[in-house]
């Protein structure tokens, strides 16, 4: 397609909505864009916001490829038609719908409810916001069939998005995703959409299932009486303007830990997220505020949340005393390598147990289990692959854990996503446990990498933003499927898993595997040397994303410099060798 066409059939596309029953503000904007604004006009309408497998996320505005009320509405009407199908039996299909700290969430999921209230939908909308687990626990309390939350997670503040969850509490997975999303591409005009402006299938819902969900997540606790004896470990929290802001210090504090500090500046709840470039606790930024606060309070531990509290990041202190943030596999390593441990201390693992990991992500949560004895997976990126298979090994197998390297974990099956409230209270469990043990965290972290090798990762994100972005990125992944790497800093390929064929290639025997997994659009080279390199574009950000897992063994402690120091200089030679930039 042209420059000329492309625009043509832009133009094609705004004055369609111009001239369709939307409010007047949106119509003055779109007559701007077609005045004077091109490339804006270009970005907002060439295509339409893509309802993915796990919904809508995008930048808000006007626009078929912006996330407004419209949009929202639309893929509402799509999955209200496709509930009707596929719940022809229930008298009264019910849903719940909750909704973070961003700008305009609250707005959304109001005319989100509407749209169910005017199909005749009951909708249970949380009358204030809600951490995105929460809303999962409420799918599964309340009996839905399906549930909304109104999130971007931690994305910058110019984002909102839309995720949709099935009756098990997950988010929704084939072939519901595919199914949906047919559904929502048949309402093609805005005027199809059924709202609801008297919202008489609403009821309101809040304290009631906040007790319920604290109730369980209490419960989950493995050493309340080591609690009791550390009760005094300071720890600083930060919501970074988010949902956990309640929820958190309440947890822990229900816990039984009575010094928990949450940072003022970032504890008042603000979609704009004033403090920080951007709310994502993977990012060192982030965490300035908190870990400036713990200084001052001379705090051991660190927990930071993402706007929908389903992510949580943490720093501890090193041998020298100074913070150092800990990425999501060291987390997940630490909390994984305590779970299991205090089951099997505590006579429950009985051969039926297991956890779950993502593709991505440290192997060395694979060790840990091994040791053990206890089953593993792995599965595609992505958290509502590990609820998939809590769910279909409900009432046959029992979930310990499970974790993704981009900091979501979780335990128990009463929530079927990743859930940052449940992780820092386990979290800080596990930090105290390891000093009624006479260890800090970073030392029992240090342990654990004698005990199962130095498993080392790293994540470079390669944002391309745009409709020119998506080319590149297509361009990227296809250029390393037809031509893939025989070599990687000096180390032969031996293995390429290719998700999307569903196929493992042998390059030494020229042998082919099946895999037996979804199809995903990732791309993994195993070296002679262990390493492990993945490839994926982001489903939820316009990035391409490099993981690098590397390891060595680490015979004691003292070592620790030395061997850390070599696996960095592995993972650069390796990106060198990939001239990524």
């Amino acid at each position: 397609m042209t420059d000329i066409e492309l625009l043509q059939q832009v133009k094609e596309r705004a004055n369609k909505w111009l001239h369709s029953d939307i409010d007047q503000e949106s119509k003055k904007q779109i007559e701007s864009m077609l005045h004077d604004g091109q490339n804006e006009l270009i970005e907002s309408f060439y295509k339409d916001l893509e309802f993915g497998t796990g919904g809508l996320r995008g930048i808000m505005g006007v626009g078929t490829n912006r996330m407004n009320m419209y949009t929202v509405g639309m893929a509402t009407q799509g999955l209200c038609n496709y509930l009707k199908q596929q719940f022809l039996d229930i008298k009264q299909i019910k849903v719940a719908i909750a909704y973070d700290s961003r700008n305009n969430s609250r707005f959304f999921a109001e005319k989100t409810a509407s749209v169910f209230s005017g199909n005749g939908i009951k909708a249970y909308l949380f009358e204030s916001l809600c951490p995105t687990p929460e809303l999962s626990f409420a799918i599964r309390q309340l009996k839905c069939q399906s549930g909304i939350v109104i999130t971007a997670s931690h994305n910058p503040k110019e984002y909102n998005g839309y995720k949709a969850y099935w009756d098990d509490g997950g988010q929704i997975i084939s072939p519901h995703d595919k199914n949906i999303i047919a559904e929502v591409q048949k309402i093609t005009n805005i005027n199809e959409v059924c709202f609801d402006h008297e919202m008489k299938n609403i009821e309101l819902i809040g304290e009631k299932i906040d007790k319920a969900y604290i109730n369980e997540l209490v419960k989950l606790s493995l050493n309340p009486e080591t609690i009791k004896k550390q009760k005094d470990l300071k720890i600083v929290y930060t919501s970074i303007h988010g949902t956990g802001v309640d929820l958190v210090p309440r947890i822990l504090k229900e816990y039984g830990f009575e010094n928990v500090f949450s940072v003022p500046e970032q504890s008042i709840p603000d979609g704009n997220f004033p403090t920080v470039h951007s709310p994502n606790p993977e990012e060192p930024a982030a965490l300035e505020l908190a870990i400036k606060y713990a200084k001052e309070k001379d705090a051991e531990l660190v927990l930071a949340t993402d706007p929908d509290a389903d992510r949580v990041g943490i720093a501890v202190k090193d041998m020298n005393g100074e913070f150092i943030l800990l990425n999501g596999n060291q987390t997940a390593a630490i909390l994984i390598n305590y779970l299991i441990s205090q089951w099997k201390e505590k006579g429950k693992l009985k051969g039926k147990e297991y956890i779950v990991k993502t593709i991505v992500t440290s192997e060395i949560l694979t060790e840990i289990a091994k040791k053990y004895k206890v089953e593993y997976f792995d599965v595609l990126t992505g958290f509502k692959y590990i609820a998939d298979i809590i769910k279909l090994n409900e009432g046959k197998k029992i979930f310990i854990g499970g974790g993704e390297e981009s900091y979501g974990y979780l335990a128990g099956e009463f929530v079927r996503d990743k859930d940052a409230v449940m992780s820092c209270a386990l979290i800080a469990e596990s930090i105290a446990f390891a000093k009624s043990q006479g260890k800090t965290a970073y030392e029992a972290l240090i342990d654990i990498y004698v005990e199962y090798g130095f498993y080392k990762e790293k994540l470079i994100s390669l944002v391309r933003k745009g409709k020119s972005g998506e080319e590149e990125i297509k361009k990227i992944m296809e250029n390393y499927r037809n031509s893939p790497p025989q070599t990687i800093n000096n180390s032969n390929v031996m293995l390429i898993h290719d998700f999307q064929k569903q196929k493992t290639f042998d390059q030494i025997s020229h042998l082919r595997y099946d895999i037996n997994l979804p199809k995903s659009d990732v791309l993994q080279f195993i070296l002679q040397d262990g390493s492990k390199i993945s490839v994926r574009p982001s489903g939820t950000e316009p990035k391409i994303k490099f993981y690098f897992g590397v390891m060595e063994k680490l015979e004691k402690r003292e070592d620790f410099e030395k061997v850390n120091k070599l696996l960095d200089e592995k993972v650069e030679n390796i990106i060198k060798s990939l001239n990524i930039k």
